[in-house]
């Protein structure tokens, strides 16, 4: 028999080339951005509909368990201390928006209810699984890295992952690059979990408010040494952001608290990236 052959059935060595293989994958769905993927049957809107969207439930929940001014500028999220009767107003509030049709409310009303839905199902999902490290321990999948494929809610006869949302709703259907202030991925590198739930006559002060904040933290834009670091969200959606460096910090410079501004003025060096997956909590 083939020696080579002989080696690779090994046992221990079967077994390193599959952790092996294993992380190379992992590490590529970890580091792999989903692209835009529209989703038609939602590029829908009544315009003439006034009505809003009640999201007090999700406000209630917000305001009773998610810290914004802790020390560290991060916003932090008290899954130990949610009681069943909150439990029961968060569910209460994802029936609701189960139930209703996005698709009869203008693009406004749209942009507040799905952004809202993203956040408070993934609370409810760290809630579920809770105590946990990471999201990105969750995930059905053998390779998942994270639950964003996941199906986690069903609206008008149609079931809808995180990833659906984001990638195949708000991005391709409403333009924004700060929409990625806004969705909320349970992580300490994420943009900050907004205080106040979204409607439709405030998302662009919360976005805005939103991009304000993370740009001008540390895990959102730094210096180290001279050399620029910026969130990893940067890196996965440059796209989102005009595709290119220079387009990137001129985002930045937008944003900037004059300090930072000076520092991102003529910079043209590489541009490091980092993330820290480590659950929101306090």
């Amino acid at each position: 028999m083939n020696l080579t052959l002989v080696n690779l059935l090994n046992p221990h060595k079967l077994l390193l080339i599959t952790s092996l293989v294993l992380f190379t994958l992992i590490s590529q769905l970890a580091i792999a951005a989903p692209e835009n993927s529209p989703l038609d049957f939602w590029n829908v809107s009544n315009e003439n509909n006034t009505e809003s969207i009640d999201h007090s439930n999700w406000q209630a929940v917000l305001g009773a368990y998610l810290d914004n001014k802790h020390s560290s500028g991060i916003n932090r999220f008290n899954y130990a201390a949610v009681s069943s009767k909150d439990r029961k107003t968060l569910d209460k509030y994802l029936q609701q928006m189960q139930q209703l049709n996005p698709r009869d409310f203008n693009r406004a009303e749209q942009k507040a209810y799905w952004i809202n839905l993203y956040n408070a199902l993934t609370i409810e999902l760290i809630l579920k699984n809770y105590p946990v490290k990471s999201i990105t321990k969750l995930g059905e999948g053998l390779f998942s890295f994270g639950p964003w494929d996941d199906n986690m809610v069903k609206i008008q006869g149609q079931d809808l992952s995180l990833n659906n949302i984001e990638h195949g709703i708000l991005r391709p259907f409403f333009d924004d690059n700060r929409i990625h202030y806004a969705v909320n991925c349970a992580s300490i590198s994420c943009p900050n979990l907004s205080a106040k739930a979204f409607t439709a006559s405030n998302t662009d002060q919360l976005l805005e408010q939103g991009a304000r904040q993370y740009i001008n933290h540390s895990r959102g834009v730094s210096f180290e040494n001279g050399e620029l670091k910026v969130s990893s969200i940067y890196h996965w959606y440059k796209d989102d952001f005009g595709g290119n460096d220079e387009s990137l910090i001129k985002h930045f410079i937008r944003y900037a608290e004059p300090r930072l501004a000076k520092q991102l003025q003529n910079y043209q060096d590489d541009i490091e990236h980092d993330y820290d997956w480590k659950l929101n909590k306090p």
